[in-house]
């Protein structure tokens, strides 16, 4: 029973420290359950009175082993890596647990950029607020050592581009003019919504059919977006969802998730477009 209590109290916390470590929602969810197993088999013989700390330790380690297991088979990933895309009901996910800008699109591949122990200290600290003292007990190093991380690490994120400060609504309402537009082949007014130096990263990780590398220009993106259009079976049709915490497309064909776009925004247009098509990354939103 007190198993089970932990595990509603501390799955949210445990699955947005996972997710942000690893990119990946099968992950994540594979983690958490190994942490509660783990933990089920220890609690018996010792007693542990952080369970929180224990428990967020177990996570934090074990995706930082995966991570580093992981790590070639990444070298030999088909064209780009984008992260496993978490997608919510259409409307407005600013009171989720999961703190929206920390899981974007953009966020996740700055964070693929760090070390897997820059990456722990800097989520530990930055995203959920944790003193050095509880995070050198988590990751098992000492003070000094992840204040230095953490510093090394906030200079490699201070990188990413600022956040636009359009609000929700008037982003999804981009996104669903941007869409309508492509529906309809309306070109001008796609361009006038993206970014002349937008660019489009799509991922299919060698399974299907995807640019292998990014596409840069407005111009371009919108081609290569008509094209993929004309090629769309007439069983399909979009969604629009909250795709990382912000407003996104889910493609369907005959039913089955065939893509999902999520969209970044700079001052007042498009800036990126993401589009996981890897079936593989889309497992866990089949119906």
């Amino acid at each position: 029973m007190e198993t089970e209590q932990l595990y509603e109290t501390y799955k949210p916390l445990l699955f947005s420290i996972a997710y942000r470590m690893m990119g990946s929602v099968s992950d994540a969810e594979d983690l958490v359950q190994e942490a509660f197993l783990t933990y089920n088999s220890i609690s018996r013989e010792k007693g542990i009175e952080n369970k929180k700390a224990y428990l967020c330790k177990i996570v934090m380690n074990r995706s930082i082993d995966k991570l580093r297991s992981a790590a070639s088979k990444r070298e030999v990933y088909v064209g780009e890596w984008l992260p496993e895309p978490i997608v919510d009901e259409e409307g407005d996910p600013s009171h989720s647990y999961l703190m929206k800008e920390s899981i974007s699109t953009a966020y996740l591949l700055l964070l693929q950029q760090l070390s897997e122990n820059e990456r722990a200290v800097f989520l530990l600290r930055e995203v959920f607020q944790y003193s050095y003292e509880e995070i050198s007990a988590i990751i098992e190093k000492t003070s000094a050592n992840c204040r230095q991380m953490f510093h090394r690490a906030k200079k490699s994120m201070e990188n990413r581009p600022k956040a636009s400060t359009l609000d929700f609504q008037t982003m999804r309402d981009s996104v669903e003019q941007f869409t309508m537009a492509l529906q309809k082949g309306n070109i001008h007014k796609m361009l006038e919504l993206l970014k002349n130096d937008s660019v489009f990263i799509s991922d299919g990780g060698g399974k299907v059919k995807a640019a292998l590398n990014p596409i840069f220009t407005s111009e371009r993106i919108v081609f290569l977006f008509t094209s993929i259009m004309k090629k769309l079976p007439e069983n399909s049709r979009m969604e629009f969802k909250v795709v990382n915490g912000y407003p996104g497309v889910v493609v369907l064909v005959n039913e089955y998730v065939a893509y999902v776009v999520s969209l970044e925004f700079l001052d007042d247009k498009i800036s990126r477009i993401y589009m996981i098509a890897n079936p593989d990354k889309l497992a866990h939103l089949q119906k």
